[in-house]
């Protein structure tokens, strides 16, 4: 284990550059997947497919969730502690 010279604490991990891709590919698909979401739920809302409308008002909120909010989460929850 490596400590930090200025404050003798452990030194954060470094994350390995196949791990941030995969943290990275993870916020992409996300995001499409809301993208596919809202979609859907516009497509019902219109009355393109024969759902409930409110099954699509819910699908195109939480497609915009996926989009918006959970990359964030995400990249919050993967970010390294300060130095």
């Amino acid at each position: 284990m490596s400590y930090d010279p200025l404050s003798g604490e452990p030194a954060p991990a470094k994350i390995p550059d196949a791990m941030a891709k995969q943290r990275f590919m993870a916020m992409q698909v996300m995001r499409l997947f809301g993208v596919a979401l809202f979609v859907f739920g516009i497509v019902i809302i219109r009355g393109i497919l024969p759902l409930p409308r409110v099954a699509g008002y819910v699908l195109a909120v939480v497609g915009i969730f996926d989009m918006f909010i959970m990359p964030v989460i995400l990249a919050r929850r993967w970010k390294s502690p300060p130095r």
